[in-house]
């Protein structure tokens, strides 16, 4: 079946069951169905998902180009306005990965100064303490192994709550991760239901969900508070800080529920992401000692034993495309949600005004177009040659265009830092062979990812 519309050729769609389309596949393994929809339709296919009268019709867009044009060159064309960004926006606020329109441009005004690049490269000291901690905390891991992905949600967890609160990042870790988790699932659980009760029913879920929401509302607007007593200029050198004093003639500044949602997206998007990428970093080395050790001799070379800085970024290339690698294999953010203004055609094919267009880094990073033997860990494949000779959006973990991560340098430095000090100290072995992961609001893992360390001597 395909839908017509008046401009365009028709965009195949994917066959599914005759009463609720691809709905369990996609609830069941969304980053499966939509590899197959493009192995077996291309590059742009139309996935139906629902009961009759409550059928959502996603629009999967696969190629690079095709990401290019809804990121990038048509942008204004492609809105956040799908139902989990609605979602996002119920539960973690207008921040500045939900907010749109004059918003989401007077936020990114007032927050923009403090991504910089000089500014970020001054976390850097932080990181690596963090970093520090944890690798002297696994001298008592029980039988020399580790789970990962559970160490790293942890590591970049301690770090994104230290830069954002400084002094008060104690506080805040125990309560973000015994939250964070109940929210994430009820908006994923709420994102994928055809029929939504409301959030003001008591049903267990809604109070599940409430009650986590207000344990992390009030340690966040606690902590605001006190940043918005400080005189301007008086208080420390943390995020929240600087945003509490940012300001301009024509934006004015947050005020104390603006903070807490700018908050609450940078702990969001700021931990999980940053967690996934350096996890399957070290769990994809754990399977490749090769490449392990060339990485392990570029730190060592390039280090010694000092405590790496920001500028040690340029001077470990082969390390930063170990990252970008498990970046392509895995990806933080595996689907990305958008909705048509207008009609448009993408790749020649009609995709009406108000369509639902999914792209799909997980796909896209594995097309055989841009990527040969696209399931195959290779560093190399992100030396300056070879990106080169891709299409800008062949990878692209940070999304793109004007709504691009404004924290990418923020992750990139983050990872860098603390896999060389990971790698300096121990060697890693896998110990699970494969990790099953699935689509939430970020990529999860569905089973342990856990290594063997041993001490690197010598």
């Amino acid at each position: 079946m395909a839908v017509e519309t008046s401009a365009g050729s028709v965009v195949p769609g994917l066959e599914g069951v005759p009463l609720l389309g691809s709905l369990l596949d996609l609830t069941s393994d969304s980053l499966g169905t939509y590899q197959r929809a493009r192995e077996r339709h291309g590059d742009v296919v139309r996935i139906t998902a629902g009961p009759p009268g409550l059928r959502a019709e996603l629009y999967c867009v696969f190629s690079a180009e095709g990401a290019q044009q809804v990121l990038a060159t048509e942008s204004a064309n492609f809105r956040k306005d799908n139902v989990f960004y609605q979602e996002i926006r119920d539960s973690f606020g207008n921040g500045l990965l939900t907010s749109q329109d004059a918003d989401y441009l007077r936020q990114r005004r007032l927050v923009q100064p403090l991504f910089t690049r000089r500014r970020v490269d001054g976390y850097a000291g932080a990181v690596a303490a963090e970093t520090e901690a944890a690798v002297a905390a696994w001298a008592g891991a029980p039988d020399g192994i580790v789970d990962v992905h559970d160490e790293m949600t942890h590591l970049a967890l301690r770090a994104v709550t230290r830069i954002l609160f400084g002094t008060d990042a104690d506080a805040t870790v125990d309560v973000v991760d015994r939250c964070f988790p109940v929210i994430t699932q009820y908006v994923l659980r709420r994102g994928y239901s055809p029929v939504k009760a409301p959030r003001s029913w008591p049903t267990p879920g809604n109070r599940r969900a409430a009650a986590a929401l207000e344990e992390l509302y009030a340690v966040c607007d606690r902590i605001v508070s006190e940043r918005r007593g400080v005189a301007p200029g008086g208080g420390g050198e943390d995020l929240l800080t600087l945003l509490a004093e940012a300001r301009s003639a024509d934006d004015g500044a947050f005020d104390a529920a603006e903070l807490r949602d700018q908050v609450l997206i940078f702990l969001l998007a700021g931990h999980e992401t940053t967690a996934t990428s350096l996890a399957f970093a070290l769990h994809l080395l754990g399977r490749h000692p090769e490449e392990q050790a060339r990485a392990r001799e570029e730190v060592v070379r390039v280090l010694g034993d000092r405590t790496p800085e920001a500028a040690d970024l340029d001077r470990l290339p082969y390390l930063t495309q170990v990252l970008k690698e498990a970046m392509r294999l895995y990806p933080a953010a595996p689907a990305i949600g958008r909705k048509s203004v207008a009609a448009t055609e993408i790749a020649g094919y009609a995709v009406p005004a108000g369509a639902d267009v999914i792209l799909a880094p997980w796909v896209t990073h594995r097309h055989p177009r841009y990527w040969p033997d696209p399931e195959r860990f290779d560093p190399g494949r992100f030396t300056p040659e070879a990106e080169a000779g891709r299409p800008r959006y062949a990878w692209f973990p940070f999304g793109g265009g004007p709504r691009a991560c404004i924290g990418q340098h923020f992750s990139m430095l983050e990872s860098v830092i603390a896999l060389a000090m990971m790698l300096r100290a121990y060697e890693f072995e896998a110990v699970d062979a494969e990790v099953p992961v699935s689509a939430g609001i970020t990529l999860e893992t569905r089973g342990p990812a856990r290594c063997r360390i041993r001490r690197v001597t010598g």
